[in-house]
């Protein structure tokens, strides 16, 4: 019985060339459109529409049966054949990035691998740096107490370690750093060994006097010296200018002395060129400040 009812159903579908065909006339009309619309809207001359499309297939070697292009016609009136999209939902616009998904995959991967990339460098030199900034500190105290040998030292580097303890605690990473920066000059200082000879050298200042602003009447008198290591090369020392007041690098400066000590000096290099005894002092390893052997009254000069 079933296979009855199903031979039914088949012999009632129209055949699947008819199917084609009539696919065919319907993209044929509508490609045709200023035809179709004189055409079907005057049910007379519905014969005459026929007869135009059978001559056009004609042309192309296309026989086509009446019923067939009657099917076309009846499925244009009809919107059959039209391919309408589905309405925009969820499961459509789902669907959507699914048949997409190896373009923004593709934009979705690199944009997580630039974010990884941006984070990976903002931990490595932002936020690593800063949490290690208290363990440098700690760190670097240590070592400057271990190099100490003055109190004067010990206390320096105290109230370095205070200074930096107290602006990471008030969230001031830059005013952290710069005790830090502080802490290792002074331990650089308390590293350096070095011998001070006054300068002795044709052609080159022994010494020099100047005529303090605050003071005209008066004069300053200053010998230079240079920084020497045992084996007699330059040493680069931090001095401050009384003149300027600003710091510099420098392996020669003038230390201020009295007026007796500068002429005994003047006198000694007079005598032959040769200043015979241009020891000046020493700084030991440990130590902030050299051990003068000539007495000074402390202040300095770094150009003159």
């Amino acid at each position: 019985m079933s296979t009855e009812v199903s031979q039914a159903a088949a012999a009632e579908r129209p055949p699947l060339d008819d199917v084609m065909l009539a696919m065919d006339v319907v993209d044929t009309l509508r490609r045709r459109q200023q035809l179709v619309e004189r055409e079907l809207d005057e049910e007379g001359r519905a014969l005459d529409l026929k007869e135009r499309l059978r001559r056009i297939y004609a042309a192309q070697g296309i026989a086509v049966p009446d019923h067939v292009l009657e099917e076309g016609v009846a499925a244009l009136r009809e919107d059959r054949f039209v391919y309408r999209p589905p309405e925009r939902s969820l499961a459509t616009r789902l669907a959507y990035l699914y048949v997409r998904r190896r373009l923004w995959c593709r934009w979705l991967v690199g944009g997580i691998a630039a974010l990884v990339l941006a984070a990976s460098a903002y931990y490595a030199t932002v936020v690593a740096p800063r949490s290690a900034l208290p363990g440098e500190v700690t760190a670097l105290h240590g070592q400057v107490l271990s190099l100490a040998e003055s109190d004067p030292a010990r206390a320096l580097a105290g109230s370095y370690r205070t200074a930096a303890e107290s602006a990471l605690r008030g969230g001031d990473e830059k005013g952290a750093r710069e005790m830090l920066a502080a802490m290792r000059a002074l331990r650089e200082t308390l590293e350096q060994e070095y011998t001070l000879r006054i300068v002795s050298r044709p052609g080159e200042h022994s010494g020099v006097w100047r005529v303090p602003d605050d003071n005209p009447d008066a004069k300053n008198y200053y010998l230079i010296v240079e920084a020497l290591d045992a084996r007699g090369d330059p040493v680069s020392v931090e001095v401050t200018s009384e003149e300027t007041g600003k710091r510099k690098r420098v392996s020669q400066w003038g230390v201020r002395v009295s007026e007796a000590d500068f002429r005994r000096v003047a006198a000694d290099k007079q005598d032959d060129g040769i200043i015979q005894n241009n020891r000046f002092g020493v700084k030991r390893r440990g130590y902030l400040d050299p051990e003068y052997e000539v007495p000074t009254a402390g202040g300095a000069l770094t150009e003159w």
